[in-house]
């Protein structure tokens, strides 16, 4: 990979790191409702990018599923998961997600890989569940299995994605409305309180907002699906190793 797509990398992983802090602060601190959080955050996405829904891409269910994976019903069970862990904990969580995406290349893209990389998915593997269940270490709880489903689904959508002709900022666009169209009936059937949090956390929550759907869906998700596309998943994958460790520096 240049320089260049590196350092483009380094940057959507800070993005990354930065919005796992903010998304606690949302759903712990604020009291936001997860699952109204990540409706808002695609419905904001959807309206930004509203332009490039037409014309409609082909194989347009497979585009909404790959995209709920890997956009707002990932970011959900994250955000339900925030409520109890700490972004420390989910940030050791999310390591799964490299070996899994390498795991789900090898299967469904026959992607080959090199032993080295065969020994980093065993260590990572070895390292979260080391972690998890060391009696000094973090504790497993009902957080940190919503971490763990968020990281099983991004992995398999990042996968699928590569099979998708559709350019990313139209993946984006109907991800997000999509996201939205599910998740916001969900939210308004299971949960309660979302106008009351809302305005409770004022311009705070609308930050929050804004920096989630603007920086990190619109330009680093977007950024991050046309690097997949152009790059091979078992290469991607290990690069997002970089997240976990600001999201703990963080």
């Amino acid at each position: 990979m240049p320089l260049r797509d590196f350092l483009i990398f380094l940057a959507i992983c800070i993005a990354w790191a930065l919005n796992t802090i903010v998304s606690k602060l949302v759903v712990s601190d604020m009291a936001v409702p997860p699952l109204f959080y990540a409706a808002a955050r695609t419905l904001v996405v959807g309206a930004l990018l509203y332009r490039y829904l037409f014309p409609v891409p082909a194989q347009i269910w497979r585009v909404c599923v790959v995209t709920l994976c890997v956009g707002g019903g990932g970011f959900a069970l994250m955000f339900i998961g925030l409520q109890t862990a700490t972004p420390s904990s989910a940030a050791v969580v999310v390591l799964s997600q490299t070996p899994l995406t390498i795991l789900f290349a090898v299967l469904l893209l026959g992607e080959k890989v090199g032993i080295r990389r065969f020994i980093g998915m065993l260590l990572t593997l070895a390292g979260v569940l080391v972690v998890l269940f060391d009696p000094v270490g973090l504790h497993g709880s009902i957080g940190l299995i919503f971490v763990g489903l968020c990281a099983l689904a991004g992995s398999l959508g990042s996968v699928m994605l590569k099979q998708l002709p559709t350019e990313p900022i139209r993946l984006q666009a109907w991800g997000g409305v999509s996201s939205s169209i599910i998740l916001m009936p969900i939210s308004l059937l299971l949960e309660n309180g979302q106008w009351t949090a809302m305005d409770a956390a004022g311009w705070h929550f609308i930050a929050a907002l804004l920096f989630s759907a603007v920086v990190v869906s619109v330009i680093a998700h977007t950024t991050y699906y046309g690097l997949l596309q152009r790059y091979d998943a078992n290469m991607i994958a290990p690069l997002t190793l970089m997240t976990p460790i600001l999201t703990i520096m963080g």
